[in-house]
């Protein structure tokens, strides 16, 4: 795992570390000493701890007069034991919605596994981002994950969506993407 390195092919027009909006401004990484582990196996230093000890992430894009961000994780996403989405919700969300975020990509390909809890928070920041006709969208979640996310209907919550070549796009291609296609469906 120590081998999965958040995308970096769009530091050249965002780093959120040097984003004084970003909740990981100031933060610094070394590119040597791998001390954050998921199932006892080291990942890579830039990723970003937010509090959970299974589930990190990397803010890899923002916007702020489009209202988006985009934000790539990885790790097991656990609301049984840790409740990662209450930490994932006050300690980076509510922080990026402060500066005006209300459209949420999070690319969740490397989330291994998903451990439900409660819905609130879910319900909760779905609400918020509603209110400021935001959206939230799991991009490429792993199918068994799915199934779990699925089973306790948490996509009324999360859009769960497939593009398999995200990479290939421009930040803000991929966010007019995603954005379409919920406005189509809507319509």
């Amino acid at each position: 795992m120590h081998h999965l390195e958040p995308f970096y092919n769009w530091r050249h027009i965002y780093i959120a570390e040097e984003d004084p909006r970003s909740p990981f401004y100031g933060r610094t990484y070394s590119e040597f000493e791998f001390s954050q582990t998921v199932y006892n196996y080291y990942i890579h230093p830039q990723w970003d701890d937010f509090g959970s000890k299974t589930l990190y992430l990397k803010i890899i894009y923002v916007d702020y007069e489009l209202h988006f961000a985009i934000i790539e994780m990885i790790g097991e996403w656990n609301d049984a034991i840790e409740n990662d989405i209450m930490e994932l919700k006050r300690e980076v969300m509510e922080k990026l919605a402060l500066e005006g975020i209300s459209k949420f990509i999070l690319i969740t390909e490397n989330v291994l596994n998903f451990h439900s809890g409660d819905k609130d928070y879910y319900e909760e920041w779905y609400e918020e981002v509603s209110d400021a006709e935001g959206w939230i969208v799991a991009l490429n979640m792993p199918e068994a994950t799915q199934y779990d996310f699925r089973k306790r209907k948490l996509n009324y919550f999360i859009e769960l969506m497939e593009i398999l070549e995200w990479r290939t796009y421009r930040p803000y291609h991929l966010f007019k993407k995603i954005d379409e296609q919920l406005t189509n469906r809507l319509n």
